[in-house]
């Protein structure tokens, strides 16, 4: 079902005759890309086991800014629109704040005892989420760099948190299966779903707070599912199938009924979110684990990988098609 294209603008790609990457040439990053960030169509935001974290502009194909100072391997980056602010939190244990057109560090994060697993901005910058294997949930004060809150609850290695828009509420998740809810004003647990089968590895929330995805590990398609969330009737509406190795991340498209997921497996997948009907995929040859997805409105969808940099597809009629790479 793969949805490969022979006629693609492959940028910075060598390409064999299935129409796919068999090579990246000079990507920005020296190693593995764990995890991306949407700023704005046009930008991305990227973060990598090469300890740098980078802007780039992947229709002009131009790297906007550069920022290293951690001392171990990134593992989450995350952009705050609000107050144009770049965070990356670090296997360092610590969490770092960058600024476009600077490469110094604008403040620092400090406080958690194990590898900084999750962070999210809330929708005016003014606070951030961070999660951790050493089972914290905290919250930041981002002016100050202050923790003013956190929750520590035992064998809660957190794998992802995201704001639910609207609401001081905070959705994690983590690798005691659970689903959780926090209020973040205490980090009180307002409410855990039904505790899934394997560790759940990501989330993400409709922009109008209505539904959440999160994502399972699992192996050779067991597990491996994606499920949708129904956050105001608080039940499980149903699950997508089809992957065949963990999914590390699951979105939603924006302006549309659709979902993406991007699995170990090297696929990407995209379903429809009310049917659950897998309307198109496309398979990297040789990419390693796909580790992060985020979508824009004029429907490019970007990938991380860990042998193949970042990919840029886009959605036309219904299939992806892959634009460039980096």
């Amino acid at each position: 079902m793969a949805s490969f294209n022979r006629n693609v603008d492959m940028g910075g790609l060598e390409s064999d005759t299935e129409g796919y990457c068999s090579m990246l040439v000079n990507p920005v990053h020296s190693e593995a890309v764990v995890s991306l960030s949407s700023v704005q169509p046009g930008l991305c935001l990227s973060g990598s086991k090469d300890k740098s974290v980078i802007l780039y502009d992947y229709l002009n194909k131009r790297q906007e800014d550069k920022w290293t100072g951690h001392e171990r391997e990134i593992t989450k980056v995350c952009y705050g629109s609000s107050c144009l602010g770049v965070f990356s939190a670090s296997r360092d244990k610590t969490i770092k704040m960058w600024q476009r057109g600077s490469s110094h560090v604008v403040r620092e994060f400090i406080g958690h005892d194990l590898v900084v697993t999750a962070i999210h901005a809330n929708s005016d910058t003014t606070r951030l989420c961070s999660g951790s294997r050493d089972n914290t949930v905290k919250i930041w004060d981002v002016e100050t760099a202050k923790c003013l809150v956190q929750s520590n609850i035992p064998q809660n290695l957190v794998t992802d948190v995201k704001w639910i828009p609207n609401t001081e509420q905070i959705l994690q998740t983590g690798e005691d299966k659970e689903v959780r809810i926090f209020d973040s004003r205490n980090m009180d647990v307002v409410y855990n779903f039904i505790k899934k089968q394997y560790i759940q590895m990501a989330c993400d929330i409709t922009t109008d707070g209505t539904y959440c995805l999160t994502c399972s590990n699992g192996f050779t398609g067991n597990g491996c599912e994606a499920s949708l969330w129904d956050l105001r009737n608080k039940k499980l509406l149903h699950e997508f199938n089809g992957h065949l190795e963990a999914i590390e991340s699951c979105i939603f498209l924006p302006n549309q009924s659709l979902v993406a997921t991007a699995s170990r497996d090297c696929s990407v997948k995209v379903w429809n979110r009310d049917t659950q009907e897998c309307i198109t995929e496309w398979c990297f040859d040789g990419s390693g684990p796909l580790t992060s997805v985020i979508a824009y409105e004029d429907n490019s969808i970007l990938v991380g990988t860990f042998n193949q940099g970042i990919q840029v597809l886009e959605m036309v009629n219904d299939k992806l098609i892959l634009r460039s790479s980096y």
